[in-house]
C-alpha cells in the first residue's frame, strides 16, 4: 500500500512512519510486532519510543481499570 503524504512530512519520513505505526498500534489495527516492522525497528525498541507519540504500551481500557478497582474495594 502507498500512502500519499504532504511534502512537508516527506522531509522527516522516518518519524512520519513511526508516528503512523504508533497510532495504528494504539488503535488496535496493528500488533506491537506489526507496528515495529512497519517502523523498521525491533519490537522492543519500538515499544520504547511509543511514549514519544503519546501512545501507552499497555492497552488497558478505563472500564477495565474501574472494574478491577471496584472489585478490589469489595474484598
Amino acid at each position: 500500500m502507498t500512502i500519499k503524504v504532504p511534502d512537508f512530512l516527506e522531509k522527516d519520513y522516518e518519524d512520519t512512519v513511526r508516528f503512523l505505526a504508533a497510532k495504528l498500534y494504539e488503535s488496535g489495527k496493528l500488533s506491537l510486532g506489526q507496528a515495529a516492522q512497519m517502523a523498521e525497528m525491533n519490537k522492543w525498541k519500538f515499544a520504547e519510543i511509543l511514549g514519544t507519540y503519546g501512545v501507552n504500551y499497555f492497552r488497558i481500557s478505563v472500564d477495565l481499570i474501574d472494574r478491577v478497582l471496584k472489585e478490589a474495594g469489595e474484598k
